[in-house]
This record gives C-alpha cells, structure tokens and sequence, in this order.
C-alpha cells in the first residue's frame, strides 16, 4: 500500500482522450431530452448517471467535480469534463448514493445540486446525516435487501464487496451498497463500487434477471490490492452474468486516474469478455460520457 500511494502521490499522466470520448455538452443534454417518456441512462462520467425509469429521473453517485478529494489537490484530478455540469443537469427525482468515498460522493456537486427540498436521496446506513447538514430535507437509510418505494419506482439497496471511509479515522463506519432500480416492468442494476464474489450469484437468485447491468471496469491495478473493492473487466462481465443481465455497461474508467492501469485498456478488456461470456456487441456497451441510450 506504501508503495501504491507513493507512486500515486508522483504519477502526473495526464492522459489524451480518444476522439468521441466526451460529447459536448449541449449534444449530452439533447440526447438526455430526445428520451421524452422513454426510459434509458446517460452517462455523465465514472460512475455518474442519470437514468430514466417509470418518468422519474435518478442520479448516481454524481462525481462531476474536479477533484476526488477532500480539497483541491488532496487527490486525483479528472482530466475530462462531466458530460452535463451539475448547474446544468436537468430536475432530478432522486438521487442515489452508494457509498461515501470521494470519487462517488463529491461535496462541491451535491452543493451545487438544484431541488435539495425536492427530490428523495437514498443512502446506506450512516451517510443520512451527512446528507442533511447538505441541505437536502427527504433522506433515507437503506440496508442491504431494503427498499424504498417512490411512485412507480422500486429501489433496493443490494450488497456490495468494498468498504467506506473519508477521513482515515472513519473505516467502515458507514454502508456501502448496489441498488436495484425497478419500475414498469424493466429492471437496471447500479454496481457502485465492488469487488467480485459469490454473493452476486445470490442476488440474482433473489431477484431475478435485470435488464442492464452497469458495473465498474476500470480501477483494477495493482491487483493484490484492488482485488478487494474492485472489479477488473473480466470479473465486471461476470457480475452481469451472474446477475442474469441481458445487457452490461462499463462504468468507473475514463475520467479520473485512480489506479496503474492504461487509462484506455478497461474497454478493450471488456469488450473481448463480454464477447466471451456470449454478450452480442449491441449488448455490451461502452458510452461515450454524454451519451444517451434508450432501454
């Protein structure tokens, strides 16, 4: 671990996006409102999302900030923009939180957010206070296997293999968690962050299929280490299928450099195994962040 965060302390890469990597923003919201009644997600970058479920929007995770720290420069810096700015983003219904860790749960966006007093944020157990000195007035805990009914909406917090922390005095002194979105009959599953396991397996047994799986490809190296809390593409494709997922999506690469790996490798990775667990191309997505996909 010494040795990991040394190196990271001295890796300035800054890496050079491949052409169509980001939308501009004005496509991003275009593309967003070209839903109307549809459901369907947008990625926004990382593991931020904005998806469209039984008419309610919900947000994930909304890293859109510059930093994944406690400061500017108390961590790494992303080097592409947010696909849709949070003074930008259209109303959100709800957001979800799926654990506190900076590059997930980002003070300057959750500030800079519209409709605090409006919109119903689900958590894991701990983090509701922290949401509340934040402004935001409609907040609920969820555990694993729980759930929370808004409207037409389903939402259920699912395990998850990873941990919590912000201070380095707090380990694990909150929840971490998946969620299951459900609502007219489709079915989405937002990983968060998670390394791979068995468990898996029994939430697709509890559950049933899921429709689309988005899970985190990026983030994987040095292996020893981050085995632990996060999945690398092959074991990302194994969570969809573990999942009975008909279609999979590769989140948390491409905007912030968190780990060793080439900044541009998650995606090659997952294609071939996605390709190699019997997904067709059309069901295995790799977004370019702004990019809108209807389900």
């Amino acid at each position: 671990m010494a040795r990991f965060l040394w190196g990271r302390r001295r890796d300035r890469r800054v890496p050079v996006p491949p052409p169509g990597h980001v939308l501009p923003e004005e496509r991003a919201l275009a593309g967003f409102h070209a839903l109307g009644g549809r459901d369907g997600v947008t990625w926004l970058g990382h593991v931020a999302f904005l998806i469209r479920l039984g008419g309610l929007t919900v947000l994930t995770d909304p890293y859109l900030g510059d930093w994944a720290g406690p400061w500017p420069g108390a961590g790494p810096k992303r080097y592409v923009p947010p696909g849709i700015r949070a003074a930008n983003l259209p109303p959100v219904d709800v957001l979800l939180l799926s654990h506190n860790h900076y590059d997930h749960l980002c003070v300057p966006t959750l500030k800079a957010l519209a409709g605090k007093d409006r919109m119903r944020v689900l958590v894991p157990l701990g983090l509701g206070p922290m949401l509340s000195r934040l402004g935001y007035g409609n907040v609920t805990e969820l555990d694993w296997h729980r759930r929370a009914e808004i409207g037409p909406l389903t939402v259920t917090a699912t395990p998850a293999i990873h941990a919590s922390s912000r201070t380095g005095f707090d380990f694990c002194r909150t929840l971490w968690c998946s969620y299951r979105l459900e609502a007219g009959g489709r079915s989405v599953h937002f990983g968060g962050d998670s390394g791979y396991g068995p468990v898996y397996r029994e939430i697709g047994r509890a559950y049933g299929p899921v429709d689309l799986a988005l899970v985190g490809i990026g983030a994987y190296e040095p292996r020893a280490l981050m085995r632990p809390v996060h999945t690398n593409p092959e074991e990302a494709v194994a969570i969809a299928r573990d999942l009975g997922a008909s279609k999979v999506a590769g989140m948390h690469w491409g905007t912030v450099i968190l780990t060793e790996e080439d900044p541009w490798e998650p995606p090659i990775r997952f294609h071939a195994a996605a390709a190699a667990a019997g997904y067709a191309a059309d069901d295995a997505w790799v977004m370019a962040i702004g990019e809108t996909r209807a389900l």
